[in-house]
C-alpha cells in the first residue's frame, strides 16, 4: 500500500477507508499495493541497478479482471510471504506463500463472501504468525491472528463499532506476537491499540486527535520492543506522526516541509528494531516525500530522482528493515508507479518489474523488505490486474 494515501481524503469516510483497507479495488490511480524482491550489497560507495531474478506468482483462485489478482505484501526472515487475493467476484482471501513457492489460502471465521468482503493478511512475524483483518457481510472489520498451525483467532478491540466501515483493523505483528492497529468506534473515530500475545488489548489516543469520522489515532508499525509508530489526524484533517513506547509514552512529530492543510502532513509507518521510522510527508502542494526518523528524533527527508511533483505524486517510505534499508514506491509525472530501495548511505536504487504496466496507476509498488534485503509485494499490469512476485540478485 502507498502509506501516505491515508491523507488524501481524511474527512471523506468511504474514500479514506477504501484507500487504506481495499487498495486493490480502487480506481487504478489509487491502487497502491505491489512489490518486488531486491537483493543488493550494503555499504557500497557506488550503487548500480543489480541484475535480478524475478519469480512471479498468482494465488490459486485469483481473479483476472481489473482490480483483481494477487497482492503479496509482507515478508519475514524465512522468505515466507503473507498477502491476499481477490477472486473473480471481488471477494478477498488471505494466503501464505512459503519460500518454496507453495501457497496456502485461508479465510477468517465470519468473513463475508460478497463484493469487497473477506480476509486480508497484513503482516507476518519471524515465526510465521500472521495478523490481519476480515470484513463481514455487514461491512464491519474484525482483527485476527493466524498461528503457523493454521488456527485463526478473531478479535475485536473494546469500544469497536459494529456498523459499516467500523470495527477493528490489525496492521502489524512483532516477533513476540504483539499486534498493532486501530479500531473505529460507533462514531467512526479512530483509536490505537496494542494486542499482547495472550490476547490482552490496550487502547490509547494521541492528545490532539480529532473526534470526527476518520479522525483520531492509527497505530501502524510495531517493533521487537513493542514500540509503535503511527499517525493521528486532527480536527482539521491534518496528519501528524507519532511514536509510542511500550510503557505508553507518546511523542508526536511533524517532518520538515509537511503541509498543514486538509489531507497534508506527516504519516508515520514502519519501525525497525532500532526504533527508526520510515514514512511519508505530504507538503502544501500535496506532493509526497519519503522520510526517515531516527530514534533520537532526527528526521531526514528524501526524494527519488524521477519522482513527479504533481498532486499525489512523489516518493513514499513504506518499509524499513533492521539494517536501515527503506523500500517503497515513487510516482512519476505520469503517475506511473516505480520501486526503489534506499541504502543507509542515502544511495537509492530504482527498479521496475518486467510485465508491470506503464500507464497511469500501473507499475511497481514495493511494500516490505526483510533483513536479507529481500522486498516483497505485487505489480499491476496493463489490464489493471495484480500479480505477486519475488526478485533477488
Amino acid at each position: 500500500m502507498r502509506l501516505s494515501e491515508v491523507v488524501q481524503s481524511a474527512s471523506a469516510k468511504s474514500t479514506f477507508y477504501q484507500s487504506i483497507f481495499h487498495p486493490i479495488t480502487q480506481n487504478l490511480t489509487n491502487k497502491l499495493l505491489g512489490s518486488l524482491l531486491l537483493a543488493f550489497m550494503l555499504g557500497a560507495t557506488a550503487i548500480a541497478a543489480p541484475a535480478q531474478s524475478i519469480t512471479k506468482y498468482n494465488a490459486p483462485g485469483a481473479g483476472t479482471g481489473a482490480g483483481q489478482g494477487t497482492v503479496g505484501g509482507a515478508i519475514n526472515a524465512a522468505g515466507t510471504i503473507a498477502g491476499y487475493y481477490l477472486d473473480s467476484g471481488n471477494v478477498e482471501h488471505g494466503f501464505v506463500r512459503a519460500a518454496s513457492g507453495t501457497i496456502t489460502s485461508f479465510d477468517a471465521p465470519g468473513a463475508g463472501t460478497g463484493f469487497n468482503e473477506g480476509t486480508i493478511a497484513r503482516a507476518i512475524n519471524t515465526s510465521g504468525t500472521i495478523a490481519g483483518y476480515s470484513t463481514d457481510s455487514r461491512g464491519v472489520y474484525h482483527g485476527y491472528v493466524r498461528a503457523t498451525s493454521g488456527t485463526i483467532t478473531v478479535f475485536d478491540a473494546p469500544g469497536a463499532g459494529t456498523g459499516f466501515n467500523q470495527g477493528t483493523i490489525a496492521y502489524n505483528i512483532n516477533a513476540s506476537g504483539e499486534i498493532s492497529g486501530y479500531y473505529a468506534d460507533s462514531g467512526g473515530v479512530r483509536h490505537g491499540y496494542v494486542r499482547a500475545a495472550n490476547g490482552t488489548i490496550t487502547t490509547y489516543d494521541v492528545s490532539g486527535g480529532g473526534t470526527g469520522i476518520d479522525e483520531g489515532t492509527t497505530g501502524f508499525g510495531i517493533n521487537t520492543a513493542g514500540t509503535v509508530a503511527g499517525y493521528w489526524i486532527d480536527s482539521g484533517a491534518v496528519v501528524h506522526g507519532f511514536v509510542r513506547t511500550n510503557g505508553g509514552t507518546i511523542t508526536s512529530y511533524d517532518a520538515p516541509g509537511a503541509g498543514t492543510g486538509l489531507g497534508q502532513g506527516t504519516v508515520g509507518g514502519a519501525i525497525n528494531t532500532a526504533g527508526t521510522i520510515a514514512g511519508a510527508v505530504v507538503d502544501s502542494g500535496t506532493v509526497h516525500h519519503g522520510y526517515i526518523r531516527a530514534a533520537n528524533g532526527t528526521i531526514t527527508v528524501f526524494n527519488v530522482a524521477g519522482a513527479g511533483t504533481g498532486i499525489n505524486q512523489g516518493t513514499d517510505g513504506d518499509w524499513i528493515n533492521d539494517s536501515g534499508v527503506v523500500t517503497g514506491q515513487y510516482l512519476d509525472s505520469g503517475s506511473v508507479k516505480h520501486g526503489y530501495a534506499r541504502l543507509p548511505s542515502g544511495q537509492i536504487i530504482t527498479f521496475n518489474v518486467p510485465g508491470a504496466g506503464t500507464a497511469l496507476g500501473e507499475g511497481t509498488v514495493p511494500t516490505s523488505i526483510n533483513n536479507s534485503n529481500v522486498v516483497a509485494g505485487s505489480y499491476i499490469d496493463a489490464g489493471g490486474v495484480f500479480h505477486g512476485f519475488t526478485a533477488k540478485q
